[in-house]
């Protein structure tokens, strides 16, 4: 992952996190007869289905202990939570040995592969294995969190918003607590603290995590197994991938003890056993109006295909010209084309007739129940009113938004680090409350980490994408538009793009540092060319946030407040929210599905793969990899390599550990099928599966292809 998208990712993990014991709003209860009425036109939360992202401190229990005579205890879930871990690159991953061993992706490692890489050692096509401590190489800016605590700070939140606020003021007097809460924790704990916002603003809850810096890779598979299939294969079933990839967390230069770490299932998951999931999902719509879904299924969905289509000509264009130059773009490349697909699928959802007319209904109904109870309709009644005036805020500003505060017209990782050293200049001088969300001193090491990234940056791998976003800037508002012509400086994109890239000196990281040491100063007597762009525009820039923190996203907090406490008021407080990139509990049971009137078995084997390759010429992207054409012979065809479950997953939730009864890894989750990507929506368990990688298949490849029985042997000790 590049410079840009690993800010972009602290920037919005810095507004969500974690779980542990959270209290129900404090709402006004309706009529008895009006709530009689309800649970006949609502839908249970809870229904018979798998569904569910379900905070540690609100697993259902109940219902497990019915449908599947399991009730977890605190000390199994306490377990299963100290062992899981969220990988600031974006993924999940669980400690798998006593000696700080971490299990995840190879797509969810293969930014930290990227950054080790160079020309004359490609660690995502070759693979890597190291047989001693001392071969293992420390990753450049990895970071890893592991949930500690959690708490209920909704009432300290919500105590900053006083009666009669505007919603500027308040949104001010929210960030202002949040930022202050953070802190505090921080100072006291040594932990990581974020408050994280629960249910689109129905609930606050303080995450604090123990955070691993110090980070180093043991192995990872060549591409061509982790990734077997390729694009053509992404998101859909049967698979055949051996997508793991492990590091090492230290503690004073020594691998770290850990207390928690997942014990090893010998013999996996049988069909139709009970499996669960533990791990950090991005981000769902399920929760949204329907007037929001619209505008998603109609705006913005649509847009940011058009981008990502544009992205990946770029980039495809470039890779194409040279080994060299495929293997500076393919981190990103894959990035997009991933986002580019699943962002496919999820509009396909939201295009069907039958999901939208489901939240139709379910929102019919909270509203008609909402306009029968006079004390809801109080308090409540003006919710949805005021989401769609937050979207016809929304779509006005959103292109000019994107565009010059999203960043997308400058697609470089250099912009984005000259943009963070002018901000961070401008924000130090303030007290930490009035701080952007990103710039708040709780979260600096964090930031700081990566801002400082020894990861190299490619320039003509920079050109190539800014020249690509400039000339979309200028089809989008025009050449005239006067940010646009503050940024093109009277040059062609392809030429301005040039001049900034190869005049900036920050990809120097002491040049960097001695920036941010120099603080305002400093950035104000910068020539660098990308300091002074975004000094030019940065003002310009800045009123657009402000128009879209206090008309867009604060109106839309209080709103959803308002329905998630009515929802909570009428439904009960058995609900789970939307996810935001923080441990969640999922299950469900190994199970196929039938797909147009074929049987689709929940398993696929080792053997499966080798006729997979050959039904396809053995040729890209489904060439196995030397390593395994030579052991082929040594290889048991029948083990079982990856299967499909119906537990609730979306995208951040590669690399979950998928566990048993007993809490062992039966598996690891890397994947969902096609029809899987409407869940970023709606759940539906019908043909919707998590794709997984086998626990049997792990040690199978590792013993036999790899030649990695020590690793094999550490696994769950």
């Amino acid at each position: 992952m590049s410079v840009h998208r690993l800010i972009s990712q602290y920037q919005r993990l810095a507004a969500a996190h974690c779980p542990r014991m959270p209290r129900a709003l404090s709402v006004t209860s309706c009529c008895v007869s009006t709530l009689c009425g309800l649970l006949l036109l609502l839908p249970a939360r809870m229904t018979d289905a798998d569904e569910g992202m379900w905070l540690y401190n609100a697993v259902p229990r109940e219902a497990l202990k019915q449908r599947y005579g399991f009730e977890p205890t605190d000390a199994w879930l306490d377990h299963l939570r100290l062992s899981s871990v969220r990988f600031n690159s974006g993924g999940s991953g669980s400690f798998v040995s006593s000696n700080g061993l971490v299990m995840t992706n190879h797509h969810v490692g293969a930014d930290a592969l990227q950054k080790l890489s160079s020309e004359q050692r490609d660690l995502l096509k070759t693979g890597f294995f190291a047989r001693t401590a001392v071969e293992e190489l420390k990753c450049v800016d990895l970071e890893l969190n592991v949930l500690t605590r959690i708490e209920n700070v909704t009432e300290q939140v919500n105590a900053a918003v006083k009666p009669g606020m505007s919603a500027g003021d308040s949104q001010k007097a929210r960030r202002g607590a949040i930022n202050t809460l953070e802190q505090e924790n921080a100072q006291k704990s040594g932990l990581r603290s974020d408050v994280i916002t629960l249910y689109q603003g129905g609930q606050y809850h303080l995450y604090q995590f123990k955070k691993y810096t110090d980070v180093r890779l043991v192995f990872a598979p060549e591409k061509e197994i982790a990734f077997f299939g390729g694009d053509p294969d992404n998101f859909e079933y049967p698979r055949f991938d051996l997508d793991i990839c492990f590091f090492r967390v230290y503690e004073n230069d020594k691998p770290a003890k850990v207390e928690h770490f997942l014990a090893w299932s010998k013999n996996g998951a049988d069909d139709g056993e009970l499996i669960f999931v533990s791990g950090h999902p991005g981000r769902t719509n399920r929760l949204n109006t329907v007037a929001h879904l619209e505008y998603l299924r109609d705006v913005v969905n649509p847009d940011h295909l058009n981008m990502l289509r544009r992205h990946e000509i770029a980039l495809k264009t470039f890779a194409d010209r040279s080994l060299e130059n495929m293997r500076r773009a393919q981190d990103d490349l894959f990035g997009v084309q991933n986002s580019r697909k699943a962002r496919l699928g999820g509009l396909a959802g939201l295009q069907d007739p039958e999901v939208m007319a489901k939240k139709k209904s379910d929102e019919l109904a909270l509203r008609d129940a909402v306009e029968k109870d006079a004390k809801l309709k109080e308090k409540y009644g003006d919710a949805w009113e005021q989401i769609q005036k937050s979207l016809q805020v929304a779509t006005k500003i959103r292109t000019e938004l994107n565009l010059f505060e999203n960043g997308s017209a400058c697609h470089s990782d250099l912009f984005f680090v000259a943009r963070t050293l002018v901000r961070m200049a401008e924000e130090d001088a303030k007290p930490n409350a009035e701080r952007l969300r990103e710039f708040a001193q709780a979260g600096r090491p964090s930031l700081e980490q990566r801002l400082f990234s020894e990861a190299p940056i490619y320039a003509d791998l920079e050109m190539a994408k800014l020249a690509d976003s400039l000339s979309m800037m200028v089809e989008k508002v025009g050449p005239d538009h006067p940010l646009a012509k503050e940024v093109l400086a009277g040059k062609s994109p392809s030429n301005r793009a040039a001049e900034l890239i190869s005049g900036s000196t920050l990809t120097d990281v002491a040049v960097r540092r001695k920036l941010a040491a120099g603080g305002a100063a400093a950035i104000n007597s910068s020539t660098d060319p990308m300091i002074k762009l975004v000094r030019s525009i940065d003002r310009s820039a800045r009123e657009m946030r402000t128009v879209f923190e206090q008309q867009v996203e604060e109106p839309q907090r209080q709103a959803y407040a308002k329905i998630n406490a009515a929802r909570f008021a009428i439904l009960g407080s058995s609900t789970y929210p939307d996810a935001t990139f923080t441990l969640r509990l999922a299950f469900g049971t190994v199970k196929g599905y039938t797909e147009g009137g074929r049987t689709v078995l929940p398993w696929t084997t080792i053997g499966g793969t080798f006729e997979h390759a050959a039904a396809h010429g053995n040729k890209e992207p489904f060439a196995l990899p030397e390593s395994w054409l030579k052991r082929k012979d040594q290889l048991n065809p029948t083990t079982p390599y990856n299967f499909v479950a119906t537990a609730d997953i979306i995208g951040g939730n590669s690399g979950s550990p998928v566990v048993n009864r007993k809490g062992e890894v039966v598996g690891i989750i890397f994947d969902g099928n096609i029809q899987s990507l409407v869940l970023d929506y709606a759940y539906s368990d019908q043909q919707a599966r998590a794709v997984s990688v086998h626990s049997a298949a792990i040690q199978e490849a590792l013993r036999k292809v790899y030649d990695a029985s020590s690793l094999a042997n550490e696994l769950g000790k």
